[in-house]
């Protein structure tokens, strides 16, 4: 019976950010062990309005939180001076899946590349024009993104993974699930070690 270890995330989602270290030490000591499928969440809907100051504020606290509970993550919160920050991450996640039409690596490239520019060079994964720049960086072919950036065919997949995940109960970002024949289950994270996730797994693996 297939196993397999669902990642739910956002690109634009800071906890997501500080979990990507451990992530990749989990994932590359789960390589040819466990089929391994991502999927963006879809943390917030599309919108031109300015995110309102006091959701700002609220960011801008979860972003020391964060520093301060896994070590070694830093942001640059010069991003709340210099961009217009929107309450939008569909964008973002639609670029990991165009991004991901290219390849399946691009899944990753992509999300990690946007979370560089995001939190470490204060630039806004909201607007199209910086995650054309951004797949431009990972050498996708910038034209053919451009047009699935955009395209119906995109936001349908978007629309079903938000669906799936819902449907799965993977509510929160991130998200791992080990999928064992119709069962779920649930992993608790732990953002700083990922043996302890990894021995959740493999008892999983086991049964």
């Amino acid at each position: 019976m297939q196993q397999s270890l669902i990642y739910v995330h956002d690109p634009m989602c800071s906890w997501c950010w500080g979990f990507e270290p451990v992530r990749q030490q989990l994932f590359s000591a789960l390589t040819d062990k466990i089929n391994i499928v991502r999927l963006v969440g879809g943390l917030a809907p599309d919108s031109d309005e300015l995110m309102p100051i006091e959701m700002q504020s609220f960011l801008q606290q979860t972003w020391q939180k964060i520093e301060q509970a896994i070590p070694d993550t830093q942001f640059n919160f010069d991003f709340w001076t210099q961009c217009q920050p929107r309450r939008s991450t569909y964008p973002a996640n639609r670029a990991v899946i165009a991004a991901r039409q290219q390849g399946e690596k691009y899944d990753e490239l992509m999300t990690h590349r946007i979370q560089q520019a995001y939190y470490t060079e204060a630039k806004n994964p909201s607007d199209n024009e910086v995650l054309i720049a951004l797949a431009d960086d990972i050498g996708l072919d910038v034209k053919q993104f451009s047009q699935d950036l955009t395209s119906a065919q995109t936001q349908q997949q978007l629309t079903q993974e938000i669906t799936l995940t819902r449907q799965l109960g993977m509510n929160s970002f991130p998200s791992l699930s080990v999928q064992y024949g119709e069962q779920l289950f649930a992993i608790n994270l732990d953002y700083n070690n990922a043996e302890n996730m990894l021995t959740q797994i493999n008892v999983i693996r086991q049964k």
